[in-house]
């Protein structure tokens, strides 16, 4: 994956596996987790031209509480949430949860914010101002998926995001090792919320990157 990420013109990717809520992807408990972020640093030690960040996609349950306690997150690049389960909650709920969740003591990336899957299933009924008001409190950063079945944010909100000062990172939520390619789709639908490069975190370098999600990490 770091190879293939190389290869698509990238200068660093984050590995965000699934934390243990999520069982069928056969998710990280904090021991997996750590045994990855070593194999991470080493094989940081050997490559050139591409940086792996340590990282996971912890699940936010239904009360807002994360997956993952501090301890297995503090040593992460940068933590990812998302929700998983419960996406019919009612609005004041739902959105509640949302936000415990940005206020977690290591939280970077609130990860396709609607829920949604084209043709299967609608975004979930959130107060979205609230949320993209707290994330920019908060300093974290929401992310405009990439993948085709998913394309969340919608335009609407990578629209709401820039005029309230909250960068989006377009992600290709990769798979494989092709998955890559799927990043035209979320840099399309970024122009069609009218983002540009200076909205968009993974636009920056390695080094303008860092500091920004490091102070997400306490940093």
């Amino acid at each position: 994956m770091a190879l293939a990420a190389k290869a698509a013109g990238l200068s660093c990717v984050a590995v965000t596996e699934h934390s243990r809520r999520l069982t069928v992807a056969r998710g990280l408990d904090p021991q997996r987790l750590m045994k990855q972020m070593d194999e991470i640093d080493r094989l940081n030690g050997e490559l050139s031209g591409i940086t792996v960040l340590k990282s996971i996609e912890v699940d936010i349950l239904e009360d807002g509480s994360l997956d993952l306690p501090d301890s297995a997150l503090k040593n992460l690049d940068l933590v990812v949430g998302a929700v998983h389960s419960a996406f019919d909650l009612p609005r004041r709920k739902q959105t509640v949860r949302i936000l415990r969740a940005l206020a977690s003591r290591y939280f970077t990336v609130l990860a396709h914010p609607a829920g949604r899957l084209l043709g299967e299933r609608e975004a979930m009924d959130v107060d979205w101002l609230r949320v993209v008001r707290a994330a920019r409190e908060r300093g974290c950063f929401l992310e405009l998926n990439a993948q085709p079945d998913r394309l969340d944010l919608d335009d609407v909100r990578c629209r709401m995001a820039r005029e309230e000062g909250v960068l989006v990172t377009i992600n290709s939520d990769a798979h494989s090792t092709f998955d890559f390619a799927h990043l035209r789709f979320g840099i399309g639908q970024a122009r069609r919320g009218w983002l540009e490069a200076k909205d968009v975190l993974n636009t920056r370098g390695l080094r303008e990157l860092k500091p920004l999600i490091g102070r997400t990490m306490g940093r």
